[in-house]
């Protein structure tokens, strides 16, 4: 028997939402429904962006990558979410399941640092509105940005092959929408010290490194916007902010509860609603915070709008 729990798994069978058949179509329908309306509004969020010349700025220049980051970050877990729920159940090689893992990391990783980014962009605009232009040039953001993608790529690949090197043993199920750390770790067998040391590592250059750099910035905003005499003028120029700030608290709160928590007390129901709200409901979200929370993106859509219908 101890022989058997001890066979290496070489595939993973995912079967979250399989244990009520009856669910199995709802949650299809209502999956795919914010798939499509992640990929039509983040897809639109970047056209509009790109048409607009009002909006060739530092922070939209930001937000079109967020907005392509979304629509990977989504591509890379939804369609299998919806193979799960059509076949009650879906078989993943190990191989399949270390690229899934890597790409869901890699993208991952990029949206908390252009988030970090993009606040660090609001810290110039409201605190250094003199040296603003100077700084954030094309040439910064494309470099910012080419940095945020090597960082995910190196914290992927790092998080990727320190969680693929431990040994998968005994049961093949997860019972989770795609193969995620928290789930696969509960698969381990034999000594896993060192890779998990290595995963937390690099998790803390991601999560907390980004959530410090948004604090301090909207440190200073505060601290700066406190200055102004006017409420009228405070409340203006914090208005600029609002759209980013919620967009931080809700994937950052999500990501806090997955991944920053201790194994102790996590429930696998908790797991999966979570799950569904990073990896779902957050990129199909973001376009509908920035476009109706933002007063250029709603006068750039209605201009577009207007335009179509007169021709």
């Amino acid at each position: 028997m101890a022989e058997m729990n001890l066979t290496l798994v070489t595939e993973f069978l995912l079967i979250a939402f399989t244990e009520n058949p009856e669910w199995a179509l709802p949650l299809f329908l209502l999956f795919l429904f914010m798939y499509l309306i992640t990929l039509l509004g983040n897809l639109g969020m970047i056209i509009l962006i790109r048409m607009d010349r009002r909006l060739h700025t530092p922070m939209y220049f930001l937000l079109s990558h967020l907005a392509f980051m979304d629509i990977c970050y989504s591509s890379v877990t939804v369609p299998q979410t919806l193979a799960v729920l059509l076949e009650h159940g879906a078989a993943l090689s190990y191989t399949r399941c270390a690229a899934q893992f890597f790409l869901f990391t890699f993208f991952g990783s990029i949206d908390c640092y252009l988030l970090a980014l993009m606040a660090y962009d609001r810290y110039l605009a409201v605190c250094q509105p003199l040296l603003y232009v100077t700084i954030m040039t094309q040439q910064t953001c494309l470099s910012l940005v080419a940095a945020a993608y090597v960082a995910g790529l190196f914290s992927a690949l790092v998080r990727t092959v320190s969680a693929f090197t431990l040994s998968f043993c005994g049961t093949n199920e997860i019972d989770f929408i795609f193969c995620d750390l928290p789930p696969l770790l509960k698969l381990t067998c034999g000594e896993s010290y060192t890779q998990e040391v290595v995963i937390i590592v690099f998790a803390i250059f991601v999560i907390p490194a980004s959530m410090a750099v948004i604090l301090v910035s909207y440190l200073f905003i505060i601290v700066s916007i406190m200055r102004i005499p006017s409420a009228g003028s405070w409340a203006k120029t914090f208005s600029t902010c609002t759209s980013h700030l919620t967009a931080v608290s809700l994937f950052f709160g999500t990501l806090i509860f997955m991944y920053l928590r201790g194994n102790s007390g996590q429930s696998l129901e908790e797991n999966r609603v979570v799950s569904v709200l990073y990896t779902a409901v957050i990129p199909m979200l973001n376009p509908l915070i920035y476009s109706l929370r933002n007063k250029e993106v709603k006068e750039s859509l209605r201009k577009i709008l207007n335009r179509a219908k007169l021709s």
